[in-house]
């Protein structure tokens, strides 16, 4: 996990792209410049968002801003305040529903191929936005600050400024605390998460989100106390902000993929059945999405956010979807070198020439496994004497393009299916603990809000959990028949082996023989 010292030194992060996805991820996000009114010229203000002695938790409601996961109220406001500044009449509209708990649902018939939306440039949140208040926005470019990091910290400005802001009734529609694992304690994490690597790409997150926020902090706010203060531009509303960038943030192929928020169209929830995504439509001039099946009135409009594992749907939007339907869902199986291996400090050089470590982790799907964990395998159980093809199977264990992964050494295959199914097993008898203590998990808590908070997080672990130990079964499974066919087929060899050196033995004694009665 890289250390947040570290990730301080590469300018702010610029590696919090929508890596592990940004709202409808591989959706890319849509900018342009924007023009404002003379009268958005104003000062900032503070707003207090708690006391600057009290410690918040991610389960308090720090944020003064936003609204309940569910509120309609907020994003009817929001509808009506896009529709007065351009939004065209829409097909669908803002509901309750049973997937997203809020979505877009169709008013009319939308047929397949329909382009929906139509968001115009003026409505859509970039790193080109002006700032409500242009002091502040003039440091945070005049210090070169990337775009994620000045895209959290513009939200947070214009939040702070209330009905000041032009995006107010965007900001109101937004969720004051939304179920990713960024607002996950540590204590949850530790705690319903154990069995499953997306706990690490959690804590790599909030560690990223603080460093970030500790970077901006000593460079720039500390300087500028007057426009970016403490009561205001602190952890929690860092928190918050980066929570709606990994939720809500796209990039738009047609607008040089440059990130961007686009208030209506984050209404729409996820379907691992579709495979449409959002894009700048330069005929029309605005964000729009193509329908790939119609939808009847009533029905709840879907798009894609990318071909996401659940760890990864979990980990920025907090939801799993129902397990077997995500045909894009993974799990991270990790394997490692043996220290006791006589090789290992020389295969552990091939692997750092490539940017490897001695324990590396590798994407396991329902359909199988990448080459590179097979070219991983074999050089953890090669000998010795395979020395000279370290180098080899190390290059292919990287995800580097252009060098030849699939390789095969049948000396030592049985071996390396070995080594990744003894991974398998080690990582079901993990899920498998968690998933037989899960019952009793929650007995130690008295305060019913907690206590529903604490049963809705574990809901979400258990079904991940349950996701992922589904497809080591099923990787299991395809190991051991494969071992098999190897072993049959070696003991298969081994008897036409010891049957042909019995007639070889048979012949060589009748040969014998009659030698010996020749002689007589």
């Amino acid at each position: 996990m890289a250390e947040a010292s570290r990730i301080l030194q590469t300018s702010l992060i610029p590696n919090f792209h929508p890596f592990h996805k940004t709202h409808i991820s591989q959706l890319r996000p849509a900018v342009t410049s924007f023009r404002r009114s003379p009268s958005t010229n104003i000062h900032c203000s503070s707003v207090s968002t708690t006391d600057q002695n009290t410690k918040t938790t991610p389960t308090q409601n720090a944020i003064p801003w936003g609204c309940d996961i569910d509120s309609l109220e907020n994003a009817s406001a929001l509808q009506k305040w896009l529709s007065r500044s351009g939004l065209p009449d829409q097909k669908m509209t803002i509901e309750r529903v049973e997937v997203g708990e809020r979505g877009l649902v169709a008013l009319k018939n939308i047929r397949k191929g329909e382009k929906l939306l139509f968001v115009p440039p003026s409505l859509v949140i970039s790193a080109d936005s002006e700032w409500s208040c242009v002091e502040a926005g003039e440091v945070m470019k005049k210090n070169s600050v990337p775009d994620w990091p000045l895209l959290a910290t513009y939200l947070i400005s214009e939040a702070s400024l209330l009905e000041s802001s032009r995006w107010s009734n965007y900001i109101s529609a937004l969720p004051r605390q939304p179920y990713s694992l960024l607002y996950w304690t540590r204590e949850e994490l530790d705690r319903y998460l154990e069995a499953s690597r997306i706990r690490e790409r959690a804590i790599e997150r909030v560690t990223n989100v603080i460093g970030t926020y500790k970077d901006l902090r000593l460079r720039i706010f500390s300087k500028h106390p007057d426009l970016f203060p403490e009561q205001v531009f602190n952890l929690e509303t860092f928190r918050w902000s980066f929570g709606i960038l990994f939720s809500r943030l796209v990039r738009l192929p047609s607008m040089d993929d440059k990130f961007a928020l686009v208030p209506w169209a984050d209404m729409l929830n996820h379907s691992c059945e579709v495979e449409t995504f959002l894009d700048y439509d330069k005929s029309s001039q605005g964000v729009v999405f193509t329908t790939d099946r119609p939808y009847q009135p009533g029905e709840q409009v879907f798009i894609s956010y990318g071909k996401k594992s659940n760890g990864e749907l979990l980990l920025s939007y907090g939801f799993v979807p129902k397990e077997g339907t995500n045909p894009s869902d993974s799990v991270e199986l990790s394997l490692s070198l043996s220290k006791s291996d006589k090789c290992y400090k020389q295969k552990l050089e091939a692997l750092r020439k490539h940017g490897l470590q001695a324990s590396q982790c590798y994407p396991v799907r329902i359909t199988g496994w990448p080459l590179e964990l097979m070219a991983y395998a074999y050089l953890a159980v090669s000998p010795p004497s395979m020395s000279s093809q370290f180098a080899e199977m190390a290059a292919a264990a990287s995800n580097k393009s252009g060098i030849k992964k699939d390789l095969r050494y049948p000396e030592i295959e049985e071996e390396a299916l070995q080594f990744i199914l003894d991974g398998c097993e080690f990582s079901i008898s993990k899920y498998n603990k968690f998933l037989q203590q899960s019952g009793s998990l929650d007995l130690d808590v008295t305060s019913p809000k907690q206590l529903n908070r604490r049963l809705f997080l574990k809901q979400l672990a258990v079904d991940l959990c349950t996701s992922e130990r589904r497809i080591l079964f099923r990787s299991q499974y395809i190991l051991r028949r494969r071992l098999r066919d190897i072993r049959s087929g070696e003991l298969r060899a081994l008897k036409i082996f010891n049957a042909l050196m019995a007639i070889l033995s048979d012949m060589s004694h009748v040969k014998g023989c009659n030698v010996t009665n020749s002689i007589e």
